[in-house]
């Protein structure tokens, strides 16, 4: 896999959030457990799609489909993170979301420390069953 440039990844994703790293996230190797980069993602997602899209979860909400997650390089306690979020594909019911985890280690050096590749469901909330992406949320993935 290409690692890429922090910077460069940056410009290309119009949306970002800081990541807070918490002691608790640090495991026996002193840095942040694999499990742990699943609730970053996590956070990443659920920002991104109230601050982008203003998704109204209490009626259509969403599930995740699938998720990869390649660790690059391992994030310490002294990192500084942020997330970076963009919607790559939307079909019917579901959509892709591109997502990196990129920073600056305790040295001041950027880095990119993951990349996730997450299929998201829309789901009916009353019957968790799928259902189309709301046209109003449609037009703002389009243009993440």
């Amino acid at each position: 896999m290409e690692v890429q440039d922090p910077a460069n990844l940056k410009s290309l994703f119009p949306f970002s959030t800081p990541i807070q790293i918490r002691f608790s996230d640090i495991d026996g190797y002193l840095h942040v457990n694999n499990g742990i980069y699943f609730s970053y993602f996590e956070h990443a997602r659920a920002v991104f799609l109230y601050q982008v899209c203003d998704w109204n979860v209490m009626t259509i909400g969403t599930v995740v489909g699938r998720i990869e997650i390649d660790y690059i390089r391992p994030i310490h306690l002294e990192d500084q993170v942020e997330a970076l979020v963009k919607c790559t594909r939307i079909g019917n019911s579901s959509f892709d979301l591109e997502q990196f985890l990129i920073g600056t280690d305790s040295k001041g050096v950027s880095q990119v420390f993951a990349k996730c590749k997450c299929i998201m469901v829309s789901v009916e909330m009353k019957t968790m069953k799928p259902v189309s992406v709301p046209e109003e949320y449609r037009l703002k993935l389009a243009v993440s």
